[in-house]
């Protein structure tokens, strides 16, 4: 009996094996012209296996790549294309780099905290003091997800300072905007109670169609 499990491994299985084979025959045929014309018919079978390819770029290329892959990369055939270099195809990619240094804020999270300290080595200017209020805008929504009661513009601006450490050092007198009394936020990835998509919960637009 002919199991799978003591066959030669399938390089690429979304041909299945008889595509294997028929590759490892033709690598066995002496006459080159003879092997030219088999491995063509080969791609043949390979495009009408898989005939999605046929909407990718360079669609026959890719045909001829794969057979390469079944092949191991040792056949010796005349093709249209280069042959593709066997690296390329199983190194591994580099290793992502991660931020090791922790989060001072979870709530804020860390593109908060490089905004802050790209603020504080700004000079002291009446922009750098706009980006400030903006930041606490975001900042003060960001704050408001996680805890639900009112925030004072003195806490927001105190954290600044603390991510900071200490190098940004708000105005006296430095005010945000005033925030609607009904306007809720909502954690990522969860719906406002209402069935409102956006932040802002439906009864704060709703407020604002009367207004108009």
């Amino acid at each position: 009996m002919d199991y799978n499990t003591q066959r030669a491994k399938l390089h690429l299985p979304e041909y299945g094996r008889h595509v294997q084979q028929m590759i490892e025959q033709v690598k066995r045929i002496p006459d080159r012209d003879k092997r030219n014309e088999q491995i063509r018919a080969v791609i043949q079978v390979m495009a009408t296996l898989n005939p999605q390819m046929k909407d990718a770029p360079d669609y026959r290329q890719k045909l001829w790549d794969h057979m390469y892959i079944i092949a191991d990369f040792d056949i010796d055939v005349d093709s249209p294309y280069p042959m593709p270099d066997k690296k390329e195809f199983f190194s591994r990619p580099e290793k992502m780099h991660f931020e090791e240094k922790p989060i001072k804020a979870r709530c804020y999270g860390r593109n908060i905290e490089n905004m802050i300290n790209l603020i504080a080595a700004q000079e002291d200017s009446d922009d750098k003091n706009e980006m400030i209020c903006t930041l606490g805008h975001y900042m003060r929504q960001q704050y408001l997800i996680w805890n639900k009661d009112s925030v004072a513009d003195e806490t927001i601006f105190s954290d600044m300072e603390k991510l900071s450490d200490g190098r940004l050092k708000v105005p006296e007198g430095l005010q945000l905007s005033t925030l609607s009394s009904d306007a809720t936020f909502n954690r990522p990835g969860m719906m406002a109670s209402s069935g409102s998509k956006s932040g802002f919960s439906k009864k704060s637009r709703n407020k604002k169609k009367k207004k108009n």
